[in-house]
C-alpha cells in the first residue's frame, strides 16, 4: 500500500479534531461509490438473472439471500473485531478497505457468471458459494472498513457530517450511472462481459481512499501506529462485545441500516418486474433509475446546513415522511406513469438524508461508546450499519423472490395472471409504505447527537 497523499490541517487542539478539506471528502466518497457499483448490480438485477438467465427457481434464491444475510451477521462481528484489533503503520481500517478492492473484482466476476450447462441443483449451489464469498466475506470487509475509516479520520463532527453527505452524494451518482451501464452493458456484450468492466469499476473506486487517506484518531503520528496502543495490549473481543452491545445506539444503528436497505433493495427489486409485467415497458427501469437517484443527490447539499442548523435526526425523519408519501403514490399508481414518477422522485427525495445520516450516526455511536462505557470500537460500532444493511438487503431482495414464487410467477408465460400483477404492486409501493413508518420511529428514538458536546468536553476533544 502505497503512501497517502492528502495531507490534513489540524483546526484546534487536538491532532484528532481536524478539519478534512474537500479532496478528502471526494476521496472518501469514492470509495462508497466503488461499493454501491455492486450493490446496483445485485439489488437491480441479480434476482432477475438468477431467474430469468440462470434458470433457478425465484424461492430457492429468496431462501438463499436470507440464509446468506444470517451468516454475513457472524462475519460482520469477526471483521468489526479483527479492524478494532489491528495495529499497523497504515491505521486499522485502511489495510482491510485496500485488501477488499481485488476481491470485489474476483467475486462480481464469479457471481455473475453460473455455468449455464450445469443442473438446477449445481446452479444453486453455485450461487451459495459465490453469493457468500461477495456478500459475506468480500463486501463485510469492505463496507465495515470503509465505515470504520470515518470515525478515523477525524473526531470533527461538521467535518464527518460533510463527508458523509459527500460520500451520499458521490454514492448516488455513482449508483445511477452504473444501473444505466449495467442496463446497456448487458444488452450489448452480455453479461461476462459486464461483469468483467463493473469488477474494475469497483476496486479502482475502492482503492481510492485506501491509498490517500490517513487514520488520525488513535495515530501518533502521519505513519504510524500509536506507540502506546502497540505496547498495551488492547480490549479482547469478550471485552469489547459487551461494551458494544450496552450501546443503545449500536443496536437502533442495526436497526436503521436494516430498514433502510430493506425498503430500498425491497422497491429496487420490485421495480424491474413493475415495469416488465405491469407497464410491458422494459426501457421504463432507465425512467425509474434517474427519478430514483437524482432528487436524493441534489437534497443531500443541505444536509451540512441542516445538521448544523436543526440536526441529523430531524433532517432523516423529514426523509421518512417523504418516503411514506412516495411509496403511497406508486401503491395507487396501477399504469399512471406519472404517479409513479412523483413517487419514486419523492421516495428518493426521502432516501437521500438516511444514507447520508446513517453514516455519520455510526461515528457518533463509537463516540458515545467510547464515553459511557470506556471502551472505543470502531469496527464493532461500525459492524451494526454493515449488518443492519446486509440483513436489510437479503430480507429487501428475498421479499420480491418469495412474493413471486408465491402468487407463481413464470418468466416463460407471455402473460401474468392476476395474482402476480396484484403482487408485484403491493410489493413496489404499499410494502416500503409500511416500513417508512416503522423506519420514522426509529429515527425519532437515534437522540445520540445531544450527548456529543458532553462526549468531547468529556474527552477532551473541542
Amino acid at each position: 500500500m502505497s503512501s497517502p497523499v492528502l495531507d490534513t490541517t489540524a483546526s484546534g487542539g487536538s491532532s484528532e479534531m481536524i478539519r478534512l478539506s474537500w479532496l478528502q471528502k471526494i476521496s472518501y466518497g469514492l470509495g462508497a461509490g466503488g461499493g454501491n457499483v455492486m450493490n446496483t448490480l445485485l439489488a437491480t438485477f441479480l434476482l432477475a438473472y438468477y431467474t430469468d438467465t440462470a434458470g433457478i427457481a425465484a424461492a430457492s434464491i429468496g431462501t438463499m439471500f436470507v440464509v446468506c444475510r444470517f451468516l454475513d451477521g457472524i462475519t460482520n462481528f469477526v471483521m468489526g473485531s479483527l479492524i478494532d484489533n489491528t495495529h499497523s503503520r497504515f491505521g486499522k481500517a485502511r489495510p482491510w478497505l485496500f485488501a477488499s478492492a481485488p476481491l470485489m473484482l474476483v467475486g462480481i466476476v464469479a457471481i455473475m457468471n453460473v455455468p449455464m450447462g450445469w443442473s438446477e441443483t449445481a446452479k444453486l449451489i453455485y450461487a451459495y458459494v459465490s453469493y457468500l464469498f461477495l456478500n459475506g466475506i468480500v463486501a463485510t470487509m469492505f463496507g465495515i472498513s470503509h465505515n470504520a475509516l470515518l470515525a478515523r479520520l477525524t473526531r470533527d463532527v461538521d467535518s464527518r457530517n460533510d463527508a458523509s453527505m459527500v460520500s451520499s452524494v458521490l454514492n448516488n451518482v455513482i449508483g445511477l450511472a452504473a444501473g444505466i451501464l449495467i442496463t446497456w452493458l448487458q444488452l450489448s456484450m452480455g453479461w461476462f462481459f459486464t461483469s468483467i468492466v463493473l469488477g474494475i469499476l469497483t476496486a479502482v473506486l475502492i482503492l481510492i481512499p485506501s491509498v490517500t487517506l490517513q487514520e488520525k484518531v488513535g495515530m501518533s503520528g502521519p505513519n504510524s501506529a500509536d506507540e502506546t496502543l502497540q505496547k498495551t495490549p488492547q480490549p479482547s473481543l469478550k471485552e469489547q462485545l459487551p461494551a458494544v452491545l450496552k450501546n443503545r445506539y449500536f443496536w437502533l444503528s442495526l436497526l436503521l441500516g436494516t430498514l433502510i436497505l430493506f425498503v430500498n433493495a425491497n422497491a429496487i427489486g420490485a421495480q424491474i418486474f413493475y415495469c416488465t409485467v405491469i407497464l410491458h415497458d422494459p426501457g421504463f427501469m432507465t425512467v425509474l433509475l434517474m427519478a430514483g437517484q437524482i432528487p436524493g443527490i441534489l437534497v443531500l447539499f443541505l444536509m451540512p446546513y441542516c445538521a448544523r442548523r436543526f440536526s441529523k435526526r430531524a433532517f432523516m425523519a423529514a426523509g421518512a415522511v417523504l418516503m411514506i408519501a412516495g411509496f403511497a403514490l406508486t401503491g395507487i399508481a396501477e399504469t399512471n406513469t406519472l404517479l409513479i414518477i412523483v413517487g419514486t422522485v419523492l421516495r428518493s427525495i426521502g432516501l437521500g438524508p438516511m444514507f447520508a445520516g446513517l453514516y455519520a450516526f455510526s461515528a457518533d455511536s463509537a463516540d458515545y461508546g467510547e464515553w459511557k462505557y470506556g471502551i472505543r470500537s470502531e469496527g464493532l460500532t461500525a459492524s451494526a450499519q454493515s449488518i443492519g444493511s446486509q440483513i436489510g438487503i437479503g430480507f429487501g431482495s428475498a421479499a420480491t423472490a418469495w412474493i413471486l414464487a408465491a402468487v407463481g410467477y413464470d418468466p416463460a408465460a407471455p402473460v401474468q395472471s392476476d395474482a402476480v400483477v396484484s403482487a408485484i404492486q403491493f410489493d413496489f409501493g404499499w410494502m416500503g409504505f409500511f416500513f417508512s413508518i416503522v423506519l420514522l420511529v426509529g429515527v425519532l428514538l437515534m437522540t445520540v447527537e445531544k450527548y456529543l458536546p458532553e462526549i468531547h468536553a468529556s474527552l477532551g476533544y473541542r
